[in-house]
């Protein structure tokens, strides 16, 4: 990417403040948080109220509108008020259903506007929340607009399985690859098209306003954007880097660097020892260095504990491959630490929606890869990589058809 490509994205947002009248008319309900701001660091809601756009209602995800929240946690209650624009605010985080109907309902929306900064991968709920809505907006006429912004880990190469529907939770409610290399303008209309309507009877009436200049090849360095942390553990781009991965150890007894500086880059447990970086460097692993490391978490898992473990360096993007780099560690940590190492059988702890999955002790891992073939093969000292699909185009599970952007 040359420094001539870098800012020329404009997002769906910003091109929204630009001519309010693509969202069409009627009473609009912003879909939002922290991250929905424009390419200046306004916030999009009083900055879209000041353009004119007829504003009625603001809807938080999980982490809620201003992000305070930590994984597992919205922010307000069923019904609040903004102090920026006095608009009510609505937490449709753990609602769905007709609970999420009524809301909607309640809220007098006729269109509902959808702008949160994604991460690209499955088990990120930004995504499942922009599903539920368009369910229940299908359900109850309401118009559903994304206002689109780029994938930060570009979208050339999608990676990892297929999500079982046996498997389904709010880590994953339909089938998309770990990594799935969309947008979610894109996710939205395969959405739309593959599973909505299998729940709603229909289709949502989606329009798309697509985040001008953006390619495929682009990374968010290269977009010219701000970067705003997403969610309290991604704080940067190198965090969402080895998310799509390392959010696997969310479903283990192995601290995931929540509680640190670095969550997601690094992983520790308290019976890790000198053999596990070493190991993984003999595998020879595309784009990723390891580095042996101590750290103390300040809360989650081994809170207080001294923890050794590695730190993930990515030394180049473009070989690198999270989700085949998560599951060779997690391979590793089996043999090595067979009387150590456990899968978490409890609901809680993925970023982006481990609690409330509503699966009981099943194990968490399960619901974050989509099936429970990769617990099993590792469990059986069978090699999980052949689990992972090769890095491929979108296109190929998605379909030429969704996509937006060269």
């Amino acid at each position: 990417m040359s420094t001539d490509d870098r800012g020329a994205v404009t997002t769906g947002v910003a091109r929204l403040h630009a001519a309010p009248g693509l969202a069409g008319r009627g009473r609009l309900g912003l879909v939002t948080n922290h991250t929905g701001v424009l390419p200046d660091l306004r916030p999009a809601a009083p900055a879209l109220l000041e353009a004119g756009a007829r504003l009625v209602a603001l809807f938080g995800p999980e982490h809620g509108l201003h992000g305070t929240g930590q994984a597992g946690e919205g922010e307000a209650a069923r019904a609040d008020v903004d102090p920026v624009t006095g608009l009510p605010v609505y937490d449709t985080y753990r609602c769905d259903g007709e609970d999420l109907d009524k809301l909607l309902i309640d809220s007098g929306v006729d269109a509902l506007v959808y702008d949160l900064q994604d991460i690209g991968a499955r088990f990120y709920t930004y995504v499942w929340t922009m599903f539920d809505l368009m369910i229940s907006a299908a359900r109850t006429g309401v118009r559903f607009v994304v206002a689109d912004r780029p994938n930060p880990l570009g979208g050339l190469v999608s990676e990892g399985p297929l999500l079982d529907p046996a498997w389904a939770s709010f880590v994953g409610r339909a089938p998309l690859p770990v990594r799935h290399g969309l947008t979610c303008g894109e996710l939205a209309r395969h959405l739309n098209a593959s599973a909505v309507p299998h729940v709603a009877g229909g289709a949502a009436e989606l329009t798309v306003i697509e985040a001008a200049g953006w390619r495929r090849a682009m990374h968010a360095d290269a977009t010219g954007l701000p970067w705003i942390a997403p969610s309290p553990n991604i704080p940067t781009p190198a965090t969402a880097a080895v998310y799509p991965g390392t959010c696997l150890f969310e479903g283990t007894n192995v601290s995931e660097g929540r509680g640190t500086t670095q969550p997601f880059e690094i992983v520790g447990a308290p019976y890790i020892d000198a053999r596990f970086a070493p190991s993984l460097a003999e595998l020879a692993l595309p784009g990723v260095h390891f580095r042996d490391l101590w750290f103390v978490p300040t809360f989650h898992k081994h809170a207080g504990r001294p923890l050794r473990g590695v730190q993930l360096h990515v030394t180049d993007r473009e070989a690198f491959a999270p989700v085949r780099t998560a599951v060779a560690m997690l391979a590793t940590l089996r043999r090595l630490y067979p009387d150590d190492f456990a899968w978490r059988t409890t609901d809680g702890g993925a970023e982006g929606g481990a609690e409330g999955t509503g699966h009981g002790h099943r194990p968490f891992i399960d619901l974050l890869w989509g099936s429970d073939r990769l617990r099993r093969a590792v469990d059986a000292g069978d090699d999980p990589l052949p689990l992972c699909d090769p890095p491929a185009p979108p296109a190929r599970w998605a379909g030429d058809e969704v996509l937006l952007y060269p």
